[in-house]
């Protein structure tokens, strides 16, 4: 049983600490671009699609060097890579606000893309997993539920920053969030030690007495399964709230309906983490990819009227939800927690290659062919993560 003491004392000090970074990390690098990316193109003359592209440079450099983060996570700490993502991810945001120059913008974001590889959920779950080890999936649920609030915090705080000493000012309030608050809790108050699982309270579904080897077909499903996920929510999110304006939804209730994706993720994290303990997590992966086909078989079967729309949302936030769960449950508990960290780090790769590519892709397929057909894609991406979700077998 957690005591309160542990949250001061003991190993799970991790979980509000790291709370409080993801909300931070994520509001000021991950979830500004698309209120502060086109203020930018416009001021310096440039093309909205290649201001968003040096957002995209930036999650493929993240997937680039995440294997290395998570090996350095492995061998270091969080307290170490996580402080040094801060003290990056405020230097990027400095630098991008002098960044006129179309080649040094597109490095400053790559120094970005380095800052979320090393701050966001694949360095905070590796961290998790040095920590806690087989014990860490209550842990990484717990973080999930704080984390999910970024959105629901950034953009408002975002734009009223925006409005007041505008988009510059608002990454240098940013970059002095990530330095003076995120680096010191990184650096000063992330456990140092590795914890004996058998001093934790473990659920035996997180003590499999056998783990695989993180290689072979197994391994390439599971990979296969998050990167083909990650196209829909990065697609989604950039082209959702337009799609259904296209279809007749006025702009009030589509970024209503939008709204309700955070609070639906947030609800779902906190149903599996009361009753989900003795659910296998490749159950929870599954049945959060089914549960977003069928949100989209309603969507194509029922039309874009402003109810469907925002089951629609309420479906697919619940299912990240559980999916952001999944991705660093289903590893660890299939593969062990040996290497964690680099293991995360492999699996991160893909999935962040795809990321940044699926709202280029997303615009190429609505210009060219239709909002349905882009849709269509998203289905058939979350059709290949549910069929590889179901291929992978547990170990005996």
């Amino acid at each position: 049983m957690v005591q309160f003491r542990d949250f001061i004392d003991g190993p799970w000090r991790a979980v509000p600490v790291l709370g409080i970074t993801q909300i931070t990390a994520w509001g000021a690098i991950f979830y500004t671009p698309v209120l502060i990316v086109p203020l930018i193109a416009a001021e310096r003359g440039w093309s909205i699609s290649f201001a968003m592209g040096g957002f995209s440079l930036g999650l493929l450099t993240a997937g680039i060097a995440a294997r290395y983060i998570g090996g350095s996570i492995d061998r270091f700490g969080g307290q170490v890579t996580m402080t040094c993502g801060s003290l990056g991810g405020a230097l990027g945001l400095v630098l991008i606000t002098h960044a006129a120059n179309p080649v040094t913008y597109c490095l400053v974001w790559m120094l970005l893309g380095l800052s979320m590889a090393a701050s966001l959920y694949d360095a905070a779950f590796a961290s998790l997993g040095r920590i806690f080890g087989m014990a860490a999936r209550r842990p990484i649920t717990a973080l999930t539920l704080a984390g999910g609030f970024a959105s629901t915090v950034s953009w408002p705080v975002t734009h009223l920053l925006i409005e007041s000493i505008g988009w510059r000012g608002c990454y240098l309030v940013y970059a002095a969030v990530l330095a003076l608050v995120n680096a010191p809790l990184h650096a000063l108050l992330l456990p140092r030690e590795r914890v004996n699982a058998e001093e934790l309270e473990t659920d035996p579904v997180q003590r499999p007495t056998k783990v695989l080897p993180a290689k072979g077909l197994t391994f390439v499903l599971v990979a296969s399964a998050f990167a083909s996920y990650a196209f829909v929510p990065s697609g989604l999110s950039a082209h959702l709230l337009a799609i259904f304006q296209r279809n007749g939804i006025d702009a009030g209730t589509a970024v209503f309906i939008g709204a309700l994706f955070g609070p639906a993720q947030v609800l779902a994290r906190l149903i599996e983490f009361s009753f989900g303990r003795n659910v296998h997590p490749l159950w929870v992966a599954r049945f959060a990819f089914g549960a977003l086909l069928v949100a989209f078989l309603l969507l194509a079967l029922t039309g874009m009227s402003p109810i469907v729309a925002a089951v629609f949302a309420l479906m697919f936030g619940g299912a990240n939800g559980l999916v952001t769960i999944a991705r660093g449950a289903v590893p660890l508990t299939l593969f062990g927690a040996s290497g964690y960290g680099r293991l995360m780090g492999r699996l991160a790769a893909p999935f962040l290659i795809v990321q940044s590519a699926a709202p280029l892709v997303m615009a190429f397929v609505v210009e060219r062919a239709s909002d349905a057909a882009a849709l269509a894609l998203a289905a058939a991406f979350a059709t290949i993560a549910f069929l590889c979700a179901i291929s992978i077998r547990r170990p005996a």
